[in-house]
């Protein structure tokens, strides 16, 4: 792997020991999941989503960069020629609007279901914002919703924060704003999650931690020993934050004092294994989906009985 070959040794050694361990989670492929017409792809894909109905929404780049399935993988909606100049995040809000990260154009986009564009945050012209700009970002990343409609924006490879909107997207206020290693300090913030005590999980994906805030913004702690987050999943119903690591191809499952419940994953082309593990959502029955870069697909898991 790339991460491991621009390290030493050793270092590689050390990153590698200090991984948590946890038992395997019992749960497995369902193939072929996806079920595209002829012709059609899923370009590298970076972002999933499901909705109150278990419907499956994936954001890639390819010719129709959104797509609609229900839960058996029938393919429900494209939207092609819409404007996405390269795809990241993507969440369903509340309301059942549809919400996207656009990482190279520097915004993030509001739509109906019927995909018609009800709003749009960013500087005209796709160009960037700064670390104090309050309605603009600079390669940003993921998106969470609370329950009242306000939002959170990870805002992300350049910049180094997460931007809390209301839901008529106004700025609001922001956690961090400067690169570093401190507590409250990013390197690539990647992904956001929200619990259901409104507590703030950053995936700070270069630092390989997450680092966890109150609601009002204050550092409470971070999780060090589970890889680099690259994706983040929260599941009310278990408790549990879901966690993808892009460069160890893996899932890892931890209750919300970071204590892992289970693993999931290798490096592999085959179904079933992973090529940069992006992002991943978790549907009302706990079925997981994972979205793949370097793979070009998304892939379906459920729990073994």
């Amino acid at each position: 792997m790339k991460r491991i070959l621009l390290l030493g040794c050793g270092a590689a050694a050390m990153m590698f020991a200090q991984l948590a361990g946890g038992p395997p989670l019992p749960i497995k492929l369902i193939s072929e999941w996806a079920k595209l017409p002829k012709g059609m792809y899923i370009g590298e894909c970076s972002g999933v989503a499901t909705d109150k109905d278990d419907n499956v929404w994936v954001f890639n780049r390819g010719k129709a960069p959104i797509l609609k399935f229900d839960k058996t993988g029938k393919l429900l909606d494209a939207w092609e020629n819409v404007p996405v100049t390269s795809s990241h995040g993507i969440k369903i809000d509340p309301d059942g609007n549809v919400w996207t990260v656009d990482v190279a154009a520097h915004s993030v986009k509001k739509w109906s279901r019927e995909g018609k564009m009800l709003m749009q945050i960013g500087n005209a012209g796709g160009q960037p914002g700064n670390n104090q700009s309050k309605d603009a970002f600079n390669r940003p990343t993921g998106i969470a919703f609370e329950p009242n409609g306000d939002f959170w924006v990870s805002d992300g490879y350049v910049n180094s924060r997460a931007v809390k909107f209301n839901k008529d997207g106004e700025y609001m206020m922001q956690i961090g704003g400067k690169k570093g290693t401190a507590d409250g300090e990013f390197d690539t913030v990647h992904d956001v999650a929200l619990d259901s005590k409104g507590r703030i999980y950053l995936a700070d994906r270069e630092n390989r931690r997450v680092q966890i805030f109150s609601p009002d913004g204050k550092f409470l702690t971070k999780w060090t020993n589970l890889g680099s987050p690259w994706g983040l999943a929260y599941n009310a119903k278990e408790s549990a934050l879901y966690i993808c690591d892009g460069y160890e191809n893996r899932i890892v499952k931890v209750n919300l004092e970071g204590q892992v419940l289970g693993t999931y994953g290798k490096y592999g082309k085959i179904p079933g294994r992973f090529d940069f593990v992006h992002h991943m959502a978790v549907d009302s029955t706990g079925a997981i989906y994972a979205a793949e870069i370097k793979n070009w697909r998304v892939q379906k898991f459920a729990w073994q009985n």
